[in-house]
């Protein structure tokens, strides 16, 4: 509903200002200082001053006077040097509350993607990997719940180093067979992906003693990539028996894919190929033939700088001098894939089914089904990779702009996070050991190619483990079996938020202790005022028997005498501010925004629970109130956590 308003009064300004002043502005909207200032204000005067040389208040009357008859709008006022501030009818609005459903956003055309996780699958995933997967699963969330269609892809590089390194470890250190890394991988007392961690960081520093035996991984390369030999059969059942154990691992957190595109497939299927004749028919590319890259085909660094806007005058290399294709070359022909301008496609077949929802498919080089799900051709493509890959994702948009397809290149989000690092105390927490310099760190960062990290499902175990133990000793006589599921919820809770209350943009010192605390902004705090809501509900049927139907009895007279009470109003607002909170976020591409809004819901509902003893009113007609407040931000505290991937214990 607070959406819908925002919404209409925006477009009612951006027509009278086309109208009026013959402009096309893109109006926004405030949240005033103070609650008393009004429950909107709205500061395009100040945007219009300078343009059309006259003071703010002056512009701000004029449109002022024609913000007549909005719906739900009680007044408008000028105030200080040229806000207009927007009070709205509080009994007609809560009334119109009781009717609204969840509103949603205009079909947007199109699809949009949102490509996660996208783990090299060589080892057992790690904390790092999680940010990754929780803002991208969560942005798919928010995107959905906003009525917007999405697909979600996770990219596979089951043909690259990562891979080979632990091929080499298996078939030149190890001496392994095909059958027995297949009796491995089927071993159920054994993790393989926790057995690959360790033989991967075997690997690295056989590489640093025996430089020579980099061969190895050059021959093991170039079979991977034909496809045929032994090396390569062993590195078909290393990647799937990964990448089936990562998503188990993921769906702990409840995180769910549609489609797994895989590089093998890219490479067998001529992608590369397409993408390759295409950047050369194009001319965005050229064949150098002097200085350094000689005999490689480079995107100059003209198209470069007009497609990022950066410096630079090095050429970038796209296929290199021996004839293979770089990284970011095979990353240009996907990212035409997405939006489907290659020219070619996939063939798929399903990979498994996840338990009471959908079948997730991999990508196929031979036909295995005749009718299979029709994947890419997005209209709006968001490649969650860490900041670090920004240089690589340039490169991915200028080559999109040098082929011409610039709505496409606008339509390429990077959407970039920082990396996740440890604090000192949870090292310790985890049994990693630290020298008296890293004790003092604010955080300590870990490294996967040295084996020194934290696997993502021994973290998740721990998160559970210690939750588990808070719950026993609250709930003593609770069944064990809805214990553990309680300490589950829990634990997914405390990870996914810490995850997604700092901005992309900052450095996370992941806290095993800050995560689970039951104060504070953390995901205990919030699931806690879900049950708390709940409780209130289950002890009011208990008293009263059940709840009258709210819209029927609570006509819009009442709902004015029960909010003149600033508070009470003042909760009604923010809570019904979700799926504006929801927009938001997806506007300025950062998640942290819903997980604030709802720390500060969880905030306001237990300040009123403390204030409004909601079972002891005496009053029948404000206790049916009171029942509804507290019933309606609880529905909208959890549609909120749903779209954090947060669920509501029964008890905590």
């Amino acid at each position: 509903m607070f959406q819908e308003i925002e919404e209409r009064l925006a477009s009612t300004i951006q027509r009278e200002l086309a109208s009026r002043f013959q402009l096309d502005l893109k109006v926004s909207l405030e949240q005033p200082k103070q609650s008393s200032f009004g429950d909107l204000a709205i500061p395009v005067a100040f945007q219009l001053a300078r343009e059309l040389k006259r003071s703010p208040r002056q512009i701000a009357g004029e449109i002022s006077n024609v913000l007549v008859d909005i719906p739900g709008v009680s007044s408008f006022e000028i105030a200080g040097n040229g806000y207009i501030n927007v009070r709205l009818k509080r009994g007609g609005y809560a009334r119109s509350l009781l009717f609204a459903g969840p509103s949603k956003t205009a079909a947007s055309s199109g699809k949009t993607i949102v490509e996660h996780t996208n783990i090299n699958p060589n080892k057992a995933a790690h904390i790092g990997h999680l940010r990754n997967a929780v803002l991208g699963d969560t942005f798919a969330r928010m995107l959905r719940q906003r009525g917007r269609t999405v697909e979600v892809q996770n990219y596979i590089d089951n043909t690259g180093v990562q891979v080979a390194d632990v091929v080499v470890g298996f078939h030149f250190l190890e001496q392994k067979s095909v059958a027995e890394v297949r009796e491995l991988i089927s071993n159920p007392a054994l993790r393989f992906d926790y057995l690959c961690w360790d033989l991967y960081a075997r690997v690295s520093n056989h590489y640093k003693e025996h430089p020579g035996s980099l061969d190895w991984r050059a021959q093991t390369l170039h079979e991977i990539e034909a496809g045929t030999g032994e090396l390569a059969e062993i590195g078909h059942l290393v990647a799937d028996a990964i990448v089936a154990l990562h998503l188990k691992t993921m769906y702990r957190l409840g995180i769910e894919y549609d489609v797994l595109p895989r590089e093998s497939e890219i490479l067998h299927l001529k992608f590369w190929a397409a993408a390759f004749e295409l950047l050369k028919q194009r001319e965005a590319i050229y064949f150098e033939t002097q200085g350094k890259n000689a005999g490689c085909w480079v995107m100059p660094s003209t198209a470069f700088r007009n497609a990022t806007g950066e410096d630079g005058d090095d050429s970038k290399v796209i296929v290199r001098s021996n004839g293979t294709v770089t990284y970011v070359g095979k990353d240009i022909a996907y990212q035409l894939w997405k939006f489907g301008l290659l020219g070619k496609d996939f063939y798929y077949r399903p990979w498994s089914a996840y338990p009471d929802s959908h079948e997730i498919w991999v990508t196929a080089d031979v036909p295995f089904v005749d009718k299979p799900p029709q994947f890419g051709r997005a209209s709006h493509v968001f490649n969650v990779i860490d900041s670090r890959q920004s240089y690589l994702q340039d490169v991915v948009v200028a080559g999109l702009r040098a082929l011409g397809f610039d709505e496409q290149a606008d339509a390429s989000i990077h959407f970039s996070y920082e990396m996740v690092a440890l604090s000192p105390r949870t090292c310790v927490d985890l049994g990693i050991e630290l020298s008296e310099e890293d004790r003092r760190r604010a955080y300590v960062e870990v490294s996967g190619r040295k084996g020194l990290g934290v696997k993502a499902d021994d973290l998740i175990d721990k998160l559970i483990e210690t939750a588990l133990g808070e719950v026993i000793d609250r709930h003593p006589d609770a069944d064990p079996e809805e214990r553990k599921k309680v300490a589950r919820q829990i634990a997914v809770g405390a990870l996914r938020y810490f995850m997604l209350k700092f901005t992309r943009n900052s450095v996370i010192a992941f806290d095993f202790h800050e995560a689970l605390s039951f104060e504070g902004e953390t995901g205990p705090y919030v699931q806690y005022t879900a049950v708390r809501a709940a409780n209130i509900l289950r002890k009011y049927q208990e008293r009263w028997n059940a709840p009258p139907a709210f819209d029927q009895v609570l006509s819009e007279e009442l709902l004015n005498r029960c909010l003149e009470n600033e508070g009470l109003w003042q909760l009604l607002l923010l809570a019904s501010k979700a799926d504006s909170a929801i927009e938001r976020a997806i506007s300025s591409g950062e998640p942290a925004h819903v997980a604030k809004y709802a720390f500060q819901l969880a905030q306001a509902f237990n300040n009123f629970y403390h204030e409004h003893p909601v079972i002891a009113e005496e009053n029948a007609e404000r206790r049916i109130f009171l029942l509804w407040l507290t019933t309606y931000v609880r529905d909208q505290l959890l549609r909120t956590l749903n779209v954090l991937g947060i669920e509501q214990p029964p008890y905590m």
